[in-house]
């Protein structure tokens, strides 16, 4: 721990429950939620409006480059939005470039079968530095590393950036105060590592939405595999879980097993890496007339420190 003593006036400091930072999380919660009903209206609309058989062969050729722009646009938004406000630093954003890098490194990284780490690392820091984090590292990974890969850019990468970045925007929803604390975290990557099991297979479950309303009858599918106009709700889900099971499962059950494998021995080490790196996003200042010391954010405050403030402590 390092302390240092100011003798000036600090203006960055600020109670972390203001409305200015409330409504900093309500402007990004606004952004990715306008980015998932723009993913869902992309990977369910055929089932609404059916494609023409000139389309059944282009699987979203027409509306991929639109739709990419729609997500990228949005992406930027949320870093620029939460750079205006405060809500992140330049700190955040370089780390945020370095995980995007990392993780574009590890996809071409591929084991038997559907083996693979790629959604490890959205996992992992959604669930420590928050939904929006992790999105952005996981969309933003995919078109990086599709530039990198052979075959990497089509129609299909908006549609990849979109499942992987939700990877990371429902891995913040885990209860962290509760799993790292429950058992003295002892039980912490057990659940991490049950849920990247979970995610592996529901990734596939998802991204086999983007084909297959655009297969055809007589295609070379059987028949009871594809959907057709007019299918019900229920018959369309026994149609696509007889696709996917004879299609994806057993490439998914590789990646969901890859998933759970990497956070469970390695999960741990990461974590306490990507928590040491968020605790320099805070620090305690010392009031003198205060017996105990109040922490506040230093990213997104504002605001002089009290007169009687005498010393920070810095993490």
């Amino acid at each position: 721990m390092i302390s240092k003593h100011f003798t000036g006036k600090v203006d960055t400091i600020q109670n972390p429950k203001s409305k200015i930072q409330n409504s900093n999380r309500a402007l990004s919660g606004l952004i990715m939620g306008l980015t998932t009903l723009l993913g869902v209206w992309a990977f369910l609309y055929p089932f609404f409006v059916p494609p023409s058989p000139s389309q059944e062969a282009g699987s979203h050729a027409g509306d991929a480059p639109l739709i990419f722009l729609l997500v990228m646009g949005l992406c930027l938004t949320a870093i620029v939005a939460d750079l205006e406000t405060r809500s992140i630093d330049s700190k955040t954003v370089a780390l945020l470039g370095v995980m995007v890098a990392t993780n574009a490194l590890l996809r071409p990284l591929q084991g038997p079968g559907g083996f693979s780490v790629f959604l490890v690392l959205p996992i992992l820091c959604g669930y420590v530095f928050g939904g929006l984090f992790g999105f952005l590292l996981g969309a933003l990974s995919v078109l990086v590393s599709a530039l990198l890969i052979p075959g990497g850019v089509g129609p299909w990468l908006p549609f990849q950036m979109l499942a992987v970045g939700w990877a990371g925007l429902l891995s913040a929803a885990l209860p962290q105060g509760i799993m790292s604390s429950l058992w003295k975290g002892k039980v912490e990557k057990w659940f991490l590592a049950a849920w990247g099991a979970v995610v592996g297979l529901l990734f596939g479950v998802v991204m086999n939405l983007w084909f297959w309303p655009f297969i055809a009858l007589g295609a070379g599918t059987p028949d009871e595999h594809v959907w057709h106009s007019g299918a019900g709700l229920v018959d369309a889900l026994q149609r696509y879980a007889a696709f996917y099971f004879a299609t994806s499962f057993a490439w998914d059950i590789w990646k969901s097993a890859s998933n759970l494998l990497v956070i469970l021995f390695l999960g741990p080490p990461v974590l306490r890496l990507l928590r040491r790196y968020k605790q320099r996003f805070f620090f305690k200042y010392i009031r003198s007339d205060a017996k105990q010391p109040v922490r506040a954010d230093s990213v997104s405050g504002e605001g002089p420190l009290p007169k009687s403030f005498t010393q920070a402590e810095v993490r």
